[in-house]
């Protein structure tokens, strides 16, 4: 018997995007986009400041809709679900991690991997902290699993958030220049992670980056330049 055919991660068509809709200053910012995110996959996007990276980044995260065109995520169209099931849609297939790692500074690192879980569950359980512990572990973060974020180190803090990310076992993990305020050496250490992670648990991912160093390392790199994509080898 022939194996199930497995869903493209993300897929999108002929997506557009506008802004002030019927306005006078009406702007049309994503010009009909067509991607596949394969499962397993890990894809660099990269382009100028005001291509529309974070556009499509938050479209495909499910926190904006299209204007035009088709959004599916793990096989789930998204155009006629309303903003309950695209909640629920985006908390259990989709991790995120962004440039700052919006970490609650008076909170341990175990407690700001634990958010997630709770936000979900609306009550801790002993199970929670067993996840939160085991993805700090993970992250080589175990000396500091009860140390206040605010302590930790801008590499740390960035660990915390990719562990964070996924405490809810997100088929697809999004990262918004996830190294950009980092150190080279905190930088590599951060992407490395992103790297085992796809590896080790098939996550797939989207890294948007201004590193042509680090999109050299990734399976493929999107360009993308005043709202298209230019290249996708």
């Amino acid at each position: 018997m022939a194996d199930p055919v497995v869903p493209p991660v993300v897929q999108l068509r002929g997506v557009r995007k506008s802004f002030n809709l019927g306005e006078p200053n009406e702007t049309e910012v994503l010009h009909g986009i067509d991607l596949t995110l394969s499962a397993g996959e890990f894809c660099a996007v990269m382009g100028p400041s005001g291509s529309g990276k974070s556009t499509l980044l938050n479209i495909v995260g499910l926190l904006d809709r299209p204007t035009q065109g088709e959004l599916a995520v793990c096989g789930e169209q998204t155009t006629a679900l309303d903003d309950s099931a695209l909640t629920r849609l985006r908390g259990h297939t989709i991790g995120f991690v962004f440039q700052y790692h919006h970490l609650l500074g008076a909170f341990s690192a175990l407690e700001n991997v634990m958010m997630p879980m709770l936000g979900a569950a609306g009550f801790p359980s002993a199970a929670m902290v067993d996840r939160a512990a085991a993805l700090i572990d993970s992250v080589g973060l175990t000396p500091w699993r009860d140390q206040p974020a605010a302590r930790l180190s801008g590499g740390q803090q960035q660990r915390v958030a990719v562990a964070r990310a996924l405490a809810m076992k997100p088929r697809l993990l999004l990262a918004d220049e996830p190294t950009g305020n980092l150190d080279t050496k905190s930088a590599d250490a951060v992407f490395e992670l992103l790297r085992r992670v796809n590896r080790e648990r098939g996550t797939s991912v989207l890294f948007v980056t201004h590193n042509p160093a680090l999109a050299e390392r990734c399976d493929k790199t999107l360009q993308v330049v005043d709202g298209q994509i230019a290249a996708a080898p």
